[in-house]
Order: structure tokens, then C-alpha cells, then sequence
């Protein structure tokens, strides 16, 4: 038998293929879009993963403001901040950061669900989020991918 047919092939930032895709957020529930994006970002669905190496895929959120969140989710679930000084603590709902910025909500959830190293933040600077239903990244010629047909 030859034993070399079942060396574990490792891949690193120079054989690594990243591709560009583009998610719609639209009626998506947040936590579940976000865990399957975090995937994405993180490479889990492609056959050579690795685990130390940014070998994801560079992901684009469009309709970012049209998520829902279910239950009470959107206005019971607080979110906190402080700012360093004495009486500086902020707290925050997700209701009111969809409407200031969807960019902060969506980075606040996917952050959770990355690594918490340089790798998770290298993973984060893959992801690129717009409110209405256009993109700026048609350069990159990006494929539509469903997300429910992902486990």
C-alpha cells in the first residue's frame, strides 16, 4: 500500500482559493444567517480547511437592514458599552443599532462567532455589509449563494 496517498494535505496562505460570495439577508433570522456566514468566513465548507490558516471565502451581506430577529429579540436584548470613564457605561438594543447602522450589529454578532485571535479579526476584514440591495464589489464578479441550502 502506498502510504503517501494518505498524507493530510495542510494549506496555507499561498495554496489557499478564495472566492468572493454574495448572501441576501432578507427575512433571515440573525443568529442563524450569522452562524453560517461565520462558516464562510472561516472556510468550513471547503474540503481543505484548516484551522490556522485564512482560508475562507470573502463575504458580501446585502439587504443588511431587512433581518429579523425573533421574539422579543429586537427590543428586550440589551447590548453594553463603556466608554473608560467614570458613569460611562452605555447600554444599547438591537433595534436601535439596525437603524443607525446595520454594519455594527452584524460585526458585533459575527465577532462573537469567530475565533477571539489575530485570525478572528483577519476573518472579519473578509466581510463586507450593505444596507440597500447594491454592492460596489461587481469587480470581483461574486457568485449568489443561498444559504439555506447550507447546513
Amino acid at each position: 500500500m502506498d502510504t503517501l496517498s494518505f498524507k493530510t494535505i495542510s494549506a496555507n496562505k499561498n495554496t489557499v482559493k478564495k472566492e468572493w460570495v454574495v448572501v441576501d439577508a432578507t427575512d433571515q433570522a440573525l443568529g442563524r444567517l450569522g452562524s453560517k456566514v461565520a462558516k464562510l468566513l472561516r472556510g468550513k465548507y471547503k474540503p481543505s480547511f484548516t484551522p490556522h490558516v485564512d482560508c475562507g471565502d470573502n463575504v458580501i451581506i446585502v439587504n443588511a437592514d431587512k433581518v429579523k430577529l425573533t421574539g422579543l429579540k429586537m427590543t428586550d436584548r440589551v447590548y453594553l458599552s463603556y466608554t473608560g470613564y467614570p458613569g460611562g457605561q452605555r447600554e444599547t438594543t438591537p433595534a436601535v443599532l439596525l437603524q443607525k447602522d446595520p454594519k455594527k450589529l452584524y460585526r458585533k454578532v459575527l465577532k462573537g462567532m469567530l475565533p477571539k485571535n489575530r485570525l478572528g479579526d483577519a476573518l472579519l476584514n473578509n466581510l463586507y455589509i450593505f444596507a440597500g440591495p447594491d454592492h460596489d464589489k461587481q469587480a470581483q464578479q461574486p457568485k449568489v449563494i443561498d444559504l439555506n441550502s447550507l447546513k
